[in-house]
């Protein structure tokens, strides 16, 4: 797609489309292409289409020397008079050499002659005058005709030549030839001045008197054809006037040569050069060419995309032959400058052919001169079309209803997209998206015509099978890559009236007790009828189908059978209703059971035959069931965690103990009858919800313990009871406390566990022996110095059951003390404490002191027991 354009009509180069050689056409004449250009280009544009990138070549024009100079006439006639003194001059015709630079007229030679010489001189490197100067003066009775060659070279190479005959005749005539004030004269002219505007006046006076003074004004000789097309001049005034059209694009500058003669018999000639320049004015507008249109554009062609190619010239010269282009109108395109005088129009926005899918553009080329002219053209930009635009529905999402039971393959809506694309990119195809009902391919049910997208049923719905079913429509295009949108759209299945009411199996028919003395407003029976159906469609109405004299109604809403009245003598023993249950549909179906209901004395059992059951069965919905699942699965991860908390709990138990063991063996004396500990401090602990604190200090008894009985009594102390503990009762092995101590006691056989709080130690207590007076009846005491703070008591003689005499207390019973004796068994609990238990929560062991003090009286013991125990009771709290 590459081609060459000129801004000319005549193609004088072309490519060669196979290599790339650019070659000349047509023979190309600089002459004539470039008459009065010294520098001779000729521009052209390379384009190549789709897509449009434009070069711009300029091939410059080098002159050859292949014109000779030439004379405008071959011989060339002057009549010179013998009285014209030596030095005169007298201007020739220059040769004309359509070549430039070298290869024009750079000398000229006269052919030798003792009167005449040859003098020319340059003006900007070119011979602007050729004058012939009289060396001596003339003599015409000696030579009156002289003849000389006039040769014109240039200075190519090879070298051309033109010759001209100048023939000179000598004449007596007028000795004073008319002079003008200055031998060469400038002035200017803008182009495209009116016919008849002045543009010089010449004045040339003439020495001599009469006739031979009088001056007419003509042009010379030399003069080319085109100066006397363009200007007159008044022979008379020698005013030099417009006379024809000047153009500034055509010739720039004009060399006028003019005669003064005389009117003598011999006349005399005088003569200047006017040199008249023209003045460009701003009289032509630009030229706008459009040499390459890429359309359509595509919509989706990015900024700077080039849509056209535009050439502009203007012939004027400087400010005024500069161009701008541009746009008139708000479109998405901008014209950018290329090379000299080339424009291209490029994408300069975003293009969305459904808004607009064609432009017309209007270029305007304005140039800087003043004022200012401008040219205009407009082209069209057509917008092709790309699948930018999915499809869209009208509606995003729309709901339809279907009336259950319709006929398989009736219609049921009609899908409609629309896509702004054009052509293939908006041909629009529907189809369902993948989907299923209750583990069914959606495609079973209903189907879509893919050309119209209209919605088929496939099957008949049933309102109670399927209510409510959402299916998405799915639109696409044919473009490439195609386009897609979907649409939700919801269907129901409307319910129509094609189920009749149902009454359940126990209500078909039923026998209801019914006690003779029941009141008025007495519930007889609830019945309740089901209806597949839904809405208005399924509810229901209860009725009796013959209400008589019947002392029952019934409530419509509810179905409940009440008692209007009380019973009376002579009513029936039993009655057998009729229940209608009747739905709102349209039309109206209905279902029948019958009530039986019987009478019986107030004695006899009255039964409803589950009725209420049954009604509150049918309330027993899926929700409830996973209720009871909920339920089941917290209790059961609650009992999983109360298992392994009891597990981890006898865990420590096992470990406790045999830390216990351990401690016993290190602490136990020679005898191993009583452990000891000097500085330990424990807890007994009854159960995991209550801790009592208890301070409990051993000591041995054999001299041959470690622990000494002094250090011992240091350590040992209640530590949370500031008053002092009541003395212990003689009575106290059968006072009522052991008795109800020993009612709920949990009897264990072994040693019981005394958990310490500093080392949780667990250890072995001794027992003192049954107190009672015969060894076989198995009386047993509570242990050494315990209060009735113990819950739990266990029995057991020491080795060989063998019968211990009961330790006495003396009166001056101390706050600690110690009671030597065999091993026994302490087991306290808290499961069933007694009144007297919660008063002190604290056992303590010492040693028995060997002096006794007097017994106080009776009374004041009493009073300080009291004592003691509010003491006791306070500490507790």
């Amino acid at each position: 797609m590459l081609h060459v354009v000129s801004r000319d009509d005549k193609e004088y180069f072309q490519v060669n489309l196979q290599n790339g050689i650019l070659f000349v056409k047509e023979t190309i004449d600089r002459e004539m292409l470039c008459q009065n250009t010294p520098f001779c280009t000729i521009p052209l544009q390379v384009i190549v289409d789709k897509p449009v990138q434009m070069y711009r070549v300029e091939i410059e024009i080098e002159d050859i020397n292949d014109n000779s100079p030439t004379f405008s006439s071959i011989i060339n006639n002057v009549l010179i008079s013998e009285l014209i003194p030596a030095g005169s001059r007298f201007p020739l015709k220059t040769a004309i050499d359509p070549d430039l630079g070298t290869n024009s007229i750079t000398n000229y030679e006269l052919s030798p002659s003792d009167y005449f010489a040859l003098d020319f001189q340059k003006y900007m490197n070119q011979i602007r005058s050729l004058e012939l100067v009289l060396k001596k003066s003339l003599d015409r009775e000696k030579q009156s005709v002289h003849n000389l060659i006039l040769t014109a070279y240039d200075g190519g190479n090879p070298r051309l030549s033109g010759t001209t005959q100048i023939i000179i005749n000598v004449e007596d005539l007028n000795d004073n030839a008319p002079l003008f004030d200055k031998p060469f004269y400038q002035c200017s002219v803008t182009e495209n001045a009116s016919k008849g505007s002045l543009i010089f006046k010449l004045n040339a006076t003439d020495l001599d008197k009469g006739k031979n003074g009088e001056i007419s004004y003509e042009f010379g000789d030399i003069v080319m054809e085109e100066v006397t097309r363009v200007f007159s001049l008044d022979k008379h005034t020698g005013e030099i006037r417009v006379k024809g059209e000047i153009d500034f694009e055509k010739t720039n500058m004009y060399e006028i040569q003019v005669d003064a003669i005389d009117n003598g018999d011999n006349p005399m000639v005088g003569h200047c050069k006017v040199l008249v320049t023209v003045v460009d004015v701003n009289d032509n507008p630009p030229e706008m060419t459009i040499t390459s249109l890429s359309v359509p554009v595509s919509e989706d062609s990015p900024q700077g995309t080039t849509v056209a190619i535009i050439s502009i010239h203007d012939r004027d010269s400087g400010s005024n032959g500069k161009v701008q282009c541009h746009i008139s109108e708000q479109v998405p395109f901008k014209v950018n400058p290329a090379f000299m005088g080339d424009f291209s129009v490029t994408v300069n926005g975003p293009l969305d052919r459904e808004k607009k899918d064609d432009y017309e553009i209007t270029i305007t080329a304005r140039d800087e001169g003043s004022p200012a002219l401008s040219v205009s053209k407009s082209i069209r930009v057509i917008i092709s079309d790309v699948n930018d635009n999915a499809p869209q529905f009208i509606q995003p999402s729309d709901t339809i209803f279907i009336k259950e039971n319709n006929a398989p393959g009736s219609y049921i809506y009609t899908a409609s997209a629309y896509d702004p694309d054009i052509g293939q990119n908006s041909f629009i195809t529907y189809s369902i998206a993948d989907g299923n009902i209750d583990g069914i391919p959606l495609s079973s049910y209903i189907s879509i015509n893919p050309e119209n997208g209209k919605i088929f049923a496939l099957v008949s719905f049933d309102h109670e099978q399927i209510k409510y079913f959402q299916c998405h429509i799915r639109a696409t295009d044919a473009g490439l890559s195609p386009l897609s949108s979907n649409q939700t759209l919801n269907i129901f299945t409307e319910d129509i009236n094609d189920n009749a009411p149902m009454f359940s199996p126990l209500y078909s028919p039923a026998t209801i007790m019914t006690p003779k003395s029941a009141q008025a407003g007495y519930l007889v029976a609830k019945i309740r009828a089901v209806d597949l159906d839904s809405g208005y469609n399924a509810l229901m109405s209860y009725n009796f189908r013959d209400p008589g004299k019947d002392p029952f109604i019934i409530s419509q809403l509810t179905g409940e059978i009440i008692l209007k009245r009380s019973f009376v003598e002579s009513d029936n023993d039993e009655y057998r209703l009729q229940v209608v249950a009747k739905d709102h549909g349209e039309p109206v179906m209905t279902a029948l059971t019958q009530v039986i209901i019987s009478l019986v004395e107030p004695g006899e059992r009255v039964n409803l035959d589950n009725f209420d059951l049954q009604s509150n069965n049918d309330d027993f919905s899926t929700t409830n069931i996973y209720l009871v699942v909920a339920i089941c699965i917290i209790s059961s991860i609650f009992l999983i965690t109360l298992i392994a908390f009891t597990v981890l709990r006898w865990q420590k138990y096992r470990e406790e103990v045999n830390d216990l063991k351990e401690s016993y063996k290190i602490c136990s004396n020679t005898g191993g009858s009583w452990m000891y500990s000097q500085h330990t401090q424990y807890r007994v602990c009854s159960n995991s919800h209550q801790t009592k604190n208890d301070l409990i200090v051993f000591t041995p008894n054999s001299s041959q313990a470690p622990c000494n009985e002094e250090n011992v009594n240091r350590q040992s102390a209640i530590i949370y009871s500031s008053s002092k503990p009541k003395h212990p009762n003689p009575d106290w092995r059968y006072s009522a406390s052991l008795k109800a101590a020993m009612q709920g006691a949990v009897h264990m056989e072994g040693a019981a566990v005394l958990r310490g709080a500093a080392v949780g130690l667990e250890q072995q207590w001794p027992t003192v022996s049954s107190a009672t007076a015969e060894p076989e009846g198995g009386e047993v005491s509570p242990p050494v110095g315990a209060g009735v703070n113990c819950n739990s008591w266990t029995f057991k003689y020491g080795p060989g059951n063998q019968k211990q005499p009961v330790p006495q207390i003396p009166p001056d019973f101390p706050e600690n003390f110690i009671i030597p004796g065999s091993p026994a068994i302490i087991s306290i609990r808290q499961d069933q404490p007694s009144a007297q238990a919660q008063k002190s929560n604290f056992i303590t062991f010492g040693k028995k002191e060997e002096t006794k003090k007097k017994k106080k009286k009776k009374k004041g013991n009493k009073n300080q027991e009291k004592a003691n125990n509010n003491a006791a009771d306070n500490n507790d709290q």
